[in-house]
C-alpha cells in the first residue's frame, strides 16, 4: 500500500507589477471576475433554498449551511477544516495536553481514515493499532464517503464505551476488526530515560508542555549521571509523534543548536514568510544526539528532524516521515467555532520542502517484527559450562576483577533485551557508544 501524499493548496508570488502596467483591461477583468463570484454566491442561494423547501425530509438549515463550510475547506487539502464550537474546545485541550478519545492521530487518503501515528500509552496503542493503518467502518459503519471530520465524529463517544473499528493493514491479506474502550487521553509530551549511558527523549507530542518537559528532563538525567561527562549522547525518539505547535518544534530544535536557521515559513504573499533562528546555549553541551523517526513522525516532528539533519548536529536513524510540510492557522469564528487553514508551506534551513517527500534518515534501520521464541530457543539457555555438574573453577580472576565481568555480562544481556524490544532504539544507544569509542581514541 503506496505511501500518503499530503496535497496543500499551492501559494505563489508573482513579483511586483509597476504603475504604469495595472491598466484599464486588468481592473475590467478584475470586476468580471468580481461580478461571477456574486453569480456564484447567488446560485448557492438558490441551491440553499431549493434543498431546504424541496428535499424529502426538513434539514436542519444551520446544519446545512456548517456542511457547506466544511465542504469548502476540505477541498482545499486534507488539513483545512471547520472546526465546530465543541470541536475548537476539545483541539484547545489537546494542545494542553488532555481530551477523551482512542488517542490516534488520522487523515484522510482514498475515502478512508488513515492513522498517521498512534499516541504511547492510548488505547489505541494498547490496542495495537500502527501508523500507516486504514480504518474502513466504525462498529460496522463505513466510512467511505464521509468526510475526516464525520469520520472522527463517528469515533468519539462516551469515556469507557466500547468501539470496534475494521483494519485493513499493509501486510495482512484481510482487514480486520480491533475492539478499542475509550478513555480520557493524558499525554505526557516527554518521557526521560538513561539506557546505559544514553539519555533517551521520547517526545510523543508538540503541545504546550514540550520544551519544559525535555528541559527538565535533560538536567534531571544529567544530574543523576553525575554530570555530562558520564553521558554518552542523547536520543531524541520522535517516532510515532505527529506533530503539533510550531512554536514547540522550534523550542525543541534550539534546544540542540547554538546558531543558525530553524526553519521557515512560506505563504501565498512573499512579504508573510517568516524564518526562525537558534539562541545560543546547547542544552545536550555539544554531546551526540541520534533522532529516531518512522512513517509516524509529520509535522513538527519533520520539522526538529529537519532542522538537527540540515546543521548536522544530529544522525537521523529510522524510516522516512510521514511528509507533512504544511503549516496550519487556527481563526477564531462566531460561536467560538474556529477555521484551521493551510496557510504556508514550512522549509529546512537547506530550504528544502518536507511536503509529500518526508526527511529521509541518514541510516535506514527497520523496525523488525516481534519474533516467537521456539522450544529449541528455549533449550538453548543454560548450556554452559558452568552449569554442568563437577566444572572447574576459574582460578585466574580475583574476587573484585569477577564482580567487574559479571556487571559487564549484565549490562550486555540489557542492552541485548532492549535489542528485542526496540531493535530502532538499541541501534541509536548502539551508536552513540561507538561514537564516544570513537572520541576517545582521538
Amino acid at each position: 500500500m503506496k505511501k500518503v501524499l499530503l496535497a496543500i493548496a499551492i501559494g505563489c508570488g508573482l513579483g511586483t507589477f509597476s504603475a504604469t502596467k495595472i491598466t484599464g483591461p486588468v481592473i475590467a477583468q478584475s470586476s468580471d471576475e468580481r461580478a461571477n463570484i456574486y453569480e456564484q454566491l447567488d446560485l448557492f442561494g438558490d441551491i440553499f433554498e431549493r434543498i431546504r423547501a424541496q428535499y424529502v425530509e426538513e434539514v436542519d438549515e444551520a446544519d446545512l449551511i456548517e456542511a457547506a463550510i466544511n465542504g469548502m475547506l476540505t477541498s482545499l487539502d486534507p488539513h483545512s477544516s471547520y472546526l465546530s464550537p465543541e470541536a475548537a474546545s476539545e483541539m484547545r485541550f489537546q494542545t494542553r495536553g488532555e481530551f477523551g478519545g482512542l488517542g490516534i492521530e488520522v487523515t484522510q487518503k482514498d475515502g478512508f481514515v488513515l492513522v498517521v501515528s498512534p499516541m504511547d500509552d492510548t488505547p489505541a496503542d494498547q490496542a495495537g493499532i500502527e501508523a500507516g493503518d486504514y480504518i474502513t467502518h466504525v462498529d460496522g459503519e463505513s466510512v467511505l464517503g464521509l468526510n475526516l471530520s464525520e469520520a472522527v465524529d463517528l469515533m468519539r463517544g462516551p469515556v469507557g464505551s466500547e468501539i470496534i473499528i475494521t483494519v485493513v493493514r499493509e501486510g495482512e491479506d484481510e482487514p480486520f476488526d480491533v475492539s478499542i474502550i475509550r478513555d480520557t487521553i493524558k499525554l505526557k509530551a516527554v518521557r526521560v530515560r538513561t539506557e546505559g549511558t544514553a539519555v533517551v527523549l521520547r517526545v510523543t507530542t508538540f503541545n504546550d508542555q514540550t520544551y519544559d518537559n525535555l528541559a527538565d528532563g535533560i538536567v534531571k538525567q544529567v544530574e543523576e549521571a553525575g554530570g555530562i561527562k558520564n553521558v554518552d549522547g542523547f536520543v531524541l525518539d520522535l517516532r510515532n509523534n505527529p506533530g503539533g505547535l510550531l512554536s514547540q518544534a522550534i523550542a525543541v530544535s534550539d534546544a540542540f543548536l547554538e546558531k543558525g536557521e530553524i526553519v521557515s515559513t512560506r505563504g501565498r504573499d512573499p512579504k508573510d514568510g517568516d524564518r526562525y533562528n537558534a539562541t545560543p546555549d546547547d542544552l545536550a553541551k555539544g554531546k551526540p544526539v541520534v533522532v529516531l523517526i518512522n512513517g509516524g513522525s509529520a509535522s513538527a516532528s519533520e520539522i526538529v528532524a529537519g532542522a538537527l539533519q540540515d546543521h548536522q548536529r544530529a544522525i537521523v536513524v529510522g524510516t522516512k516521515s510521514f511528509g507533512k510540510g504544511s503549516v496550519q492557522t487556527v481563526m477564531p469564528l462566531r460561536d467560538r467555532a474556529a477555521m484551521r487553514l493551510t496557510t504556508a508551506r514550512y522549509y529546512t534551513p537547506s530550504g528544502r520542502s518536507i511536503q509529500a517527500l518526508g526527511v529521509s534518515p541518514d541510516i535506514v534501520v527497520e523496525q523488525p517484527k516481534p519474533r516467537q521464541e521456539t522450544e529449541e530457543d528455549e533449550a538453548r539457555k543454560g548450556r554452559e559450562e558452568a552449569d554442568l555438574r563437577g566444572s572447574l573453577e576459574n582460578d585466574s580472576l580475583t574476587e573484585e576483577e569477577r564482580q567487574q565481568i559479571e556487571a559487564d555480562r549484565l549490562a550486555a544481556e540489557k542492552d541485548a533485551e532492549l535489542r528485542e524490544m526496540d531493535f530502532q532504539l538499541s541501534y541509536a544507544v548502539d551508536l552513540l557508544k561507538g561514537l564516544r569509542v570513537l572520541s576517545l581514541s582521538e
